[in-house]
């Protein structure tokens, strides 16, 4: 049975059993839920104590990624601006799609009541209220006090300052630094492998106690969330068709046709990197693209670029706001996309469900927002993976359509057979 099945397997059994047992006898449901509830809290306390050093050194080492594939060529330089552009323009799409679609579900105040007491445990952040006040508090007059405090902003940027700066050390050391950075990660990415291993454990813990407290309330909001999140994936995807249009300046159609047997890859796999000869051919022989540029951009954006992140950072953040009842203010909104793009970029390389909490966690934490619901969202996270899979085939392919169209110049057709 793989480790998906068995966290999939104990969301449904703590939800059948917390349900079951608040039917037949609430107290009772009531008193095991307080009971339980701190087993669940143990487990995300443990994924959470992982993610300030991880995402430090993952901030770090995109930052020195980037500048390298960069320094590579202007056509590499060119994909890394697309890239961060794409990401930026999806972060700030979903910043404003997910709250407002969310504003148009009915909201049970009794559920809003109960789901506060049920994560009565943790405690909201506090976050600035204006722009002005947002800006202040992005630049952190103590990066370690910052870190200390889990202000994951502040130590984004610190760690963006840092790994620009690394970049012009001198090679041997930068090496060394770098050496040492990877090392964290795959010491923090051993912790997390641990800690998830007791993911259905933790989840079970989760759900039970918000299940007793609640009642089936919860399960009708995670089919919102589900079904919210596999439509703004959707929307991402189709929202390149338009980027293609603009940008690259393709027929729709065209391309549409032509990147259909690797969308097809995609859907069956659910990896990118599956579908990246897929997409090579695709991009070569049925788009026309020039070799040099697909053999370099395609690589690099299964490496660095994965649009539907924001995406998903996004819509959990405002799920997260929306069950809680909190309204997300315009420094709310703004201080989660930003760093939804920059965690964009360095997280790519995660394994599995690490990459959820490790990336959604300070997101979340930006925003004010308490994270004891990640538990039970990681638990669901399967299913729209396989749309998040398409959209970023799709984002790839693109990206690469651009590039394309920007290194040929712009009176230069594309031809129509490679």
């Amino acid at each position: 049975m793989s480790h998906t099945t068995r966290i999939l397997l104990a969301l449904a059994a703590g939800a059948v059993l917390g349900l079951l047992l608040a039917f037949i006898n609430h107290g009772l449901a009531i008193d095991l839920a307080d009971a339980v509830q701190p087993i669940g809290r143990v487990w995300l306390n443990a994924l959470q104590m992982t993610v300030v050093p991880l995402v430090a050194a993952l901030v770090i080492i995109g930052v020195n990624s980037a500048s390298d594939a960069a320094a590579s060529g202007r056509t590499a330089r060119r994909a890394i601006v697309v890239f961060i552009v794409l990401l930026a323009i999806i972060a700030a799409f979903t910043a404003v799609l997910a709250p407002a679609a969310l504003s148009l579900l009915p909201r049970d105040d009794a559920l809003v009541a109960s789901l506060r007491a049920a994560f009565s445990g943790e405690e909201l952040a506090t976050t600035p209220t204006s722009i002005g006040d947002w800006l202040v508090a992005v630049i952190p007059s103590n990066a370690i006090a910052a870190a200390a405090a889990a202000a994951m902003l502040p130590t984004v940027v610190f760690s963006l300052f840092f790994g620009f700066a690394l970049a012009r050390v001198d090679p041997e050391r930068r090496l060394r630094m770098l050496d040492l950075l990877q090392t964290v990660i795959d010491t923090m990415i051993i912790i997390v492998r641990w800690v998830l291993w007791a993911a259905p454990l933790g989840v079970f813990a989760l759900m039970f106690a918000v299940c007793a407290r609640v009642g089936v309330g919860v399960l009708t909001a995670l089919g919102w969330y589900i079904l919210l999140l596999c439509c703004l994936h959707l929307a991402a995807t189709a929202l390149m068709y338009v980027v293609v249009a603009l940008a690259g300046n393709e027929p729709v159609r065209r391309f549409a046709s032509g990147i259909l047997p690797a969308q097809t890859i995609a859907l069956s796999t659910q990896s990118s990197l599956a579908t990246l000869p897929a997409m090579l051919e695709c991009a070569r022989t049925r788009l026309g693209y020039p070799l040099a540029v697909a053999s370099l951009v395609l690589p690099m954006a299964v490496s660095l670029f994965r649009i539907t992140s924001p995406v998903q950072y996004m819509t959990v953040a405002a799920f997260i706001a929306w069950i809680y009842g909190i309204d997300l203010g315009i420094a709310h909104l703004a201080a989660g996309a930003a760093l939804a793009t920059v965690i964009s970029m360095g997280s790519v390389g995660l394994p599995g469900q690490a990459i959820f909490m490790t990336t959604n966690m300070p997101v979340v934490q930006s925003m004010g927002l308490p994270t004891e619901p990640l538990g039970i969202l990681l638990a669901v996270d399967t299913i729209p993976d396989m749309f998040a899979t398409l959209g970023n085939v799709t984002a790839d392919l693109a990206a690469t359509s651009v590039v394309t169209k920007q290194s040929l110049g712009d009176a230069v057709e594309l031809p129509l057979e490679g």
